[in-house]
């Protein structure tokens, strides 16, 4: 079953005016029949990998299955005129050496900031004549406490200490995204000479620790705990501990008291845009902004880029290492080594079709995201915040918060309303939309794989979306009215159209046994794979899904070692 894209009348009337979708496709190289590396899908991750290989001298090439490169972080025009990010839609997590050593600012890619950037409206009866009530929060530290201060003085006090505590659990952890996990094998087994070594992968923990210091308790406790444990330590009000909780939530089957949401929340706070760290942005175009930046930079060191090259199979030589792969077509094109930037499932069930890890069929994909990409003809304007004649407020740029006012809601994972955050990016970019209309992102929570054991159907679709419309509504009178179109992908859509496996957009949990030496299995964790010749190089390993670019700069630098040695 497709995803639900849907015109309403007033939305046919634009497109007549705004005109039809068009679709451009640069030229692209000829394939050819030997390379020495080939990577599986044009996702970021796959792209940073390919760009590291050429630079490293290998020659390589990088196999799309769909039209549009990114994986995930892609711009579709879904409605005439109106381009979305149609999956991932925030940039914060691309490591900023991969940025600057390719350079992707002259290849393309610009970033708007956000500032502030939460916005968390109650929905409530505003008392003498006042709006309902609403939390604001950005970089300006006097307009936080402010802000916080209308529902407690006391949480405003602590707030710069508990910002600042995050700030450096976070940064201590930089050291590990930029580096392979340990070498467990390496250090205990084998000659003198190749533990020490191997020793050298210890050096990006020994940096977190010296960094941490007496904070490794911390740490600890940090990603093991319930997120709630710590933030009801620090603060007592409401909805200061559910805006920051939404962030230990987000994209995950969790509720913020059980273990681990706290690691979470750390993974969305330890990344940083023009050296803000914490920041999120924008990308100029839609998040495909970023994924072609990353593509025009590989090209111009050679990477050979294809779309609309559906890899059915890795080719296993009879010496049991990988050769190549075989297009759906029955193209087979062969290469010193693969790398996969699909799931960990995808690739060993699908692409390889063997049963030699049944540890496979145990990674956690659950997923309880349904994201609905939204065309209007214009901006919402909230009780909390109203601004006149369809003019942004500072609120409009931020990531938006609703049904999110109590932590209590939170923690309803089923049975309650959809937990949303709403984004606006075309209040900063304005090449997003025709003038005066809008694209609206909603990410919303939870929502299952089946429903009650059977499949969506377009009807679930829409009458999802008739939900978390009227609930939009309810804070931001009008705006059901204003849609123009509609673009609604359950979990099943996020599998079927971007490969993320059970929908999940991490390409796996998050959880503390599916990270750093278990990402995505003990075995798995160095990117290698029980094929020779055949590497992980997407989301699924370490260092996670989000943080852009890291899983693929691991992966080429640890296939350059190999060959090397080879």
């Amino acid at each position: 079953m497709a995803a639900a894209v849907m015109w309403t009348d007033r939305g046919r009337r634009a497109a007549a005016v705004v005109g039809t979708v068009t679709r451009s496709r640069s030229s692209q190289a000829t394939l050819k029949s030997q390379y020495d590396a080939l990577v599986i899908g044009g996702g970021h991750n796959g792209l940073v990998a390919a760009a590291y290989l050429q630079k490293g001298g290998v020659k390589t090439a990088v196999l799309e299955r769909r039209h549009v490169l990114g994986g995930a972080a892609v711009s579709e025009e879904l409605f005439p005129g109106f381009h979305f990010s149609r999956c991932s839609y925030l940039l914060s997590l691309l490591r900023p050496h991969i940025t600057a050593e390719l350079e992707l600012k002259k290849h393309g890619l610009k970033v708007y900031m956000r500032d502030p950037h939460a916005f968390t409206p109650m929905l409530e009866d505003g008392v003498n004549g006042a709006p309902p009530r609403s939390l604001t929060l950005g970089a300006d530290l006097a307009m936080n406490l402010r802000e916080i201060g209308k529902f407690s003085q006391k949480d405003a006090k602590a707030f710069p200490e508990f910002v600042a505590h995050l700030d450096k659990l976070a940064s201590a952890i930089h050291p590990l995204l930029d580096a392979p996990p340990v070498d467990i094998p390496g250090v205990t087994t084998g000659s003198l000479r190749k533990r020490l070594a191997a020793a050298k992968t210890l050096k990006p923990i020994l940096k977190c620790g010296l960094r941490l210091g007496r904070n490794i308790p911390d740490l600890y406790e940090i990603i093991t705990a319930p997120i709630m444990k710590i933030l009801n330590r620090w603060f007592e009000s409401e909805p200061l501990r559910a805006t920051l909780a939404t962030d230990a939530v987000i994209g995950a089957m969790t509720s913020p008291s059980n273990p681990g949401s706290g690691y979470v929340l750390l993974h969305h706070v330890m990344g940083e845009l023009e050296k803000e760290m914490g920041a999120w942005g924008y990308v100029e175009g839609g998040m495909g902004g970023v994924s072609n930046a990353i593509a025009n930079s590989a090209r111009s060191y050679g990477v050979d880029i294809f779309t609309e090259k559906d890899v059915g199979q890795v080719l296993v030589g009879s010496d049991g290492a990988a050769k190549g792969v075989v297009l759906k077509d029955g193209t087979e094109i062969h290469s010193k080594v693969v790398l996969s930037n699909a799931t960990p499932y995808v690739t060993f069930k699908n692409l390889t079709h063997t049963e030699f890890i049944k540890a496979v069929d145990q990674i956690d994909y659950t997923s309880p995201v349904t994201k609905i990409n939204v065309a209007v003809d214009k901006l919402p304007n909230f009780l909390a915040c109203p601004t006149p004649d369809n003019k942004p407020g500072p609120h409009h740029q931020c990531s938006i918060h609703l049904n999110c006012e109590s932590v209590e809601l939170l923690e309803l994972l089923t049975k309650r309303p959809p937990m949303l955050e709403m984004t606006i990016p075309s209040v900063l970019d304005p090449t997003l939309a025709p003038p005066g209309c809008h694209v609206v992102s909603l990410f919303t929570q939870y929502t299952p794989y089946h429903i009650e054991g059977r499949e969506w159907t377009d009807q679930d679709r829409e009458a999802y979306a008739d939900t978390a419309f009227d609930w939009v509504e309810k804070y931001a009178p009008g705006f059901k009215a204003s849609v123009v179109g509609r673009d609604i992908l359950a979990p099943p859509d996020l599998e079927r159209i971007f490969g993320l496996t059970g929908g999940n957009i991490f390409h796996g949990s998050m959880s503390l046994d599916q990270l750093y030496l278990a990402r995505p299995l003990p075995s798995l964790s160095d990117y290698r794979s029980p094929i020779k010749g055949l590497y992980l190089c997407g989301s699924g390993c370490h260092p996670g899904g989000g943080v852009m670019g890291s899983p693929g700069w691991n992966a080429a630098l640890t296939v350059i070692a190999d060959l090397k040695r080879r």
